[in-house]
């Protein structure tokens, strides 16, 4: 988007050099405006007005361009601080459009036919001050032109040619012409001021007229990039356009159709995550199983150990019978074995509960992956 900013600039260097004009020749308008300082005052005040209000349609476009440059860049209608004026229609339908930013032709059309109506529409104004600028020179002139007539009347109706006297005859008669003179003055002043305003106001108004058709444009071009075409006629009926609702109703299928794509692209990859989980679990549980077959096995060797350990001590105890008895020494050391072999089998015992516990955490992890897979698969 491009700003109106040369356009503005271009009004200021016309109004400067309008300004340096009316200084060189500052006397002689001077002097038409005391010949009617009413009407001419009616009319600079028009002028300035109308001055103050194409400003104002160029400034304006400032913000909408602002919010279109920050909506491009964060694609979020709803997020923007300021919301516009001119373009409230086109932030309302595109605020709708969260997911992926997409405009139907019918879309665009709509929302360029409204703003093209809504710029048209505040151009009347400063069309209205050109029109009344000129309407109002006109009214001077014709104002003038009749005081004018009627002067020239009454000074013909009180002219007398019967004295002899003729210096005093040519001295009411010049009197006389002093009342035309003045009504003429004011319908030249009016129709100058008028139509030098009129003048001004037009090249202003075509510099606003430049800015907001140069910002139409920029929109248009945004808006056909993120437009999708569409055919506009069904198969097998030539040239034959498609009725609007039938087209509106298409496009809203279309729309209802990518929204399930993406719907069911994010349920594809969801489902891929919740199997890639279940691979490592099942990975994990896998671990886990092989660790409780080794743990087994080597409890099995234990109980061996133990049994055949038992036997030993058993024979060492009928042996010691038949020989009279065991020392201190001996005893000690079978009840060393006993205390370690009873601290072994502990051990195995908290591993044994330490490893179901882990099964069942991963079993519950493994119930709420599935529950959360489901959940996203509905969605």
């Amino acid at each position: 988007m491009v700003g109106p900013r040369r356009f503005l600039v271009r009004m200021i260097v016309f109004l400067v050099a309008v300004c340096a004009m009316v200084g060189v020749i500052y006397q002689p308008l001077y002097n038409a405006f005391l010949a009617n300082p009413a009407l001419n005052g009616l009319i600079i005040g028009v002028l300035i007005l109308g001055i103050i209000y194409n400003f104002r349609q160029v400034i304006m476009l400032y913000p909408e361009v602002a919010w279109i440059e920050s909506f491009r860049k964060t694609q979020s209608a709803l997020s923007q601080p300021n919301q516009p004026r001119l373009l409230s229609s086109m932030a309302t339908m595109l605020g709708e459009k969260r997911d992926q930013l997409s405009l139907s032709t019918l879309s665009m059309r709509s929302i360029l036919d409204g703003i093209y109506s809504r710029l048209d529409e505040s151009r009347d104004l400063s069309r209205y001050n050109i029109g009344l600028l000129i309407f109002l020179g006109l009214l001077g002139t014709f104002w003038g032109l009749l005081e004018t007539v009627s002067s020239i009347a009454d000074v013909v109706a009180g002219l007398k040619v019967t004295g002899s006297d003729v210096y005093a005859v040519f001295g009411d008669l010049k009197k006389g012409l002093e009342a035309p003179l003045d009504g003429m003055g004011t319908a030249f002043s009016s129709s100058l001021f008028g139509l030098a305003g009129s003048l001004i106001l037009g090249f202003l108004d075509l510099q606003a007229g430049q800015a907001q058709n140069r910002f139409y444009n920029d929109l248009e071009e945004w808006l056909s990039g993120i437009t999708r075409l569409s055919s506009g006629s069904l198969p097998g009926d030539g040239d034959q356009s498609v009725p609007a609702y039938v087209q509106a109703l298409l496009e809203q299928t279309a729309e209802s159709l990518e929204n399930l794509q993406r719907i069911l692209t994010r349920g594809e990859e969801s489902r891929i995550s919740a199997n890639t989980n279940l691979n490592v679990l099942v990975e994990k549980i896998e671990s886990l199983t092989d660790h409780m077959r080794a743990e087994q096995a080597l409890m099995g060797k234990l109980e061996n150990s133990q049994e055949e350990l038992n036997k030993v001590l058993k024979r060492l105890a009928d042996a010691t019978e038949a020989g009279g008895g065991m020392d201190e020494s001996t005893r000690t050391h079978i009840r060393n074995l006993d205390v370690y072999l009873s601290r072994l089998l502990e051990e195995l015992s908290s591993g044994r509960d330490e490893i179901i516990q882990e099964m069942r955490s991963e079993i519950k992890l493994l119930a709420r992956t599935i529950a959360k897979t489901s959940e996203d698969t509905e969605r």
